[in-house]
């Protein structure tokens, strides 16, 4: 009867919200929406004949969701932002009145610590960080979307935010932003193909100038790799400690891909690194939209962007460039009051819509996730984001991953630069490097 109770009182509220903006001329439409409403609520009681006096309350609740606090957990960067929209949000939910909202400071990188730690004492509604995802459902911090807002989510948004926002097969929390990643800066008066990194560097070897890519990151490096198809996630348990190593990195995929980043940095216009600041006579770099208007301030009028580029690996076949991808989401934490659950649901599900994603995106740049959003005007016209919504598509969600594993890539890129792995290794060495490298990151989960 819980599910059936939200449902209902989201449904109401959600209509709600809806007509709210709509005036005059939806009058008729409110009424249809009144009298289908109230159906519902009659067949929901009728079909519970079992337990009538829950149904009668919820039939009585729908226009008064009674009395609470609601604490929203956000960046330090949105939250006049946020309490801006909680305003509006009020304003088309009078129902709600007896709601208090309060509006914290906190990082969504901080966030899953701070709930993990007191679920209890935590936010009601928090936006964190993708690859926390699965630490919060085993800490029981993260309620389940309610099965009809599922459905729209996954509509309305990007497959990689609603991945990122899935644990197994199922919806635990409101994408927010399609923004994290790393994608293709480049001079487009140098560079003549993006699509090709084969055309890239040889672009670069002829003018003489600098493709900047950081082959001794973890977090770029797994463009070639993913690329190839070879895999490397953790599995973590519900305190977040380090399970299983999954990969495949010990495989031909990975040789593929080993092959290539030792390929790239023999060009003479290779150079490790991913921050535009500290590019010299670069003509292109693989970086993220942090440093957008230091690209178009070093590219001037040649400025352009692209999703990453494709490769012809040494098998003769041609790759797509993947990678991680990151985005952030919003949750609900769960309830023991199931009217204050279907209130926390409902702002979520406002948070998270297509106008206040791109209300947030005009505010503060975030990258919206909605689909729509992501087709307006104002979005398509940055290049940076559209370049990385294009990215996206190829990309994994990153997950959790022991801080030794970012060292250990780290050391694993070096080697390639030092010529300790040469560009004369044979297949076999490659692959007992990569073998090396795979025992390591396995050895970090027990």
């Amino acid at each position: 009867m819980k599910k059936k109770l939200v449902s209902v009182l989201l449904s109401a509220a959600m209509g709600a919200t809806l007509l709210a903006g709509c005036g005059q001329q939806a009058a008729e439409t409110a009424t249809e929406t009144a009298q289908d409403t109230a159906e519902t609520v009659t067949e929901a009681a009728q079909e519970a004949t079992e337990a009538p006096a829950e149904v009668a309350e919820a039939t009585e609740e729908i226009t008064d969701y009674g009395t609470g606090e609601v604490k929203v957990w956000v960046a330090d960067a949105v939250v006049d932002f946020t309490n801006q929209q909680i305003a509006k949000f009020q304003e088309a939910h009078p129902e709600m009145s007896g709601y208090t909202f309060t509006v914290e400071a906190t990082g969504e990188g901080d966030a899953a610590g701070n709930m993990i730690t007191d679920v209890e004492a935590g936010a009601d509604v928090y936006v964190f960080a993708q690859d926390q995802i699965a630490r919060l459902v085993s800490a029981g911090a993260l309620e389940e979307v309610e099965p009809a807002n599922a459905e729209m989510v996954k509509a309305q948004n990007d497959a990689g935010a609603v991945g990122a926002a899935t644990v197994g097969n199922t919806l635990y929390a409101y994408p927010l932003t399609s923004d994290n990643g790393y994608f293709l800066y480049y001079d487009k008066s140098v560079v003549t193909d993006p699509s090709s990194l084969e055309k890239i560097v040889a672009d670069c070897e002829a003018a003489g100038k600098n493709f900047y890519f950081e082959i001794n990151s973890g977090w770029y490096q797994t463009a070639f790799f993913f690329g190839t198809g070879a895999q490397l996630t953790y599995d973590t348990d519900d305190a977040g400690n380090f399970t299983k190593c999954n990969s495949t990195y010990a495989s031909d995929a990975g040789v593929v891909a080993l092959k290539e980043i030792i390929e790239l940095a023999q060009s003479k216009s290779f150079q490790n690194g991913s921050s535009v600041s500290n590019a010299t006579n670069c003509a292109a770099i693989v970086d993220g939209t942090w440093d957008s208007e230091a690209a178009k301030a070093m590219f001037g009028d040649n400025y352009a962007c692209a999703k990453l580029p494709s490769f012809e690996g040494s098998d003769g076949k041609t790759y797509q460039m993947s990678g991680f991808g990151g985005f952030k989401l919003l949750g609900v934490k769960p309830q023991e009051d199931e009217l204050k659950l279907a209130v926390c649901d409902a702002l979520a599900a406002y948070l998270s819509s297509e106008e206040v994603q791109l209300a947030r995106f005009e505010a503060v740049g975030w990258g919206p996730s909605n689909l729509n959003a992501q087709q307006s005007d104002a979005v398509k016209a940055d290049e940076a984001l559209s370049a990385l919504a294009d990215q996206l598509q190829y990309t994994i969600p990153q997950g959790q991953y022991p801080g030794d594993y970012w060292s250990l890539a780290t050391s694993l890129g070096d080697s390639v630069i030092s010529g300790e792995i040469a560009a004369t290794a044979s297949d076999e060495d490659i692959l007992k490097a990569l073998t090396d490298f795979q025992a390591t990151c396995e050895s970090y989960a027990k």
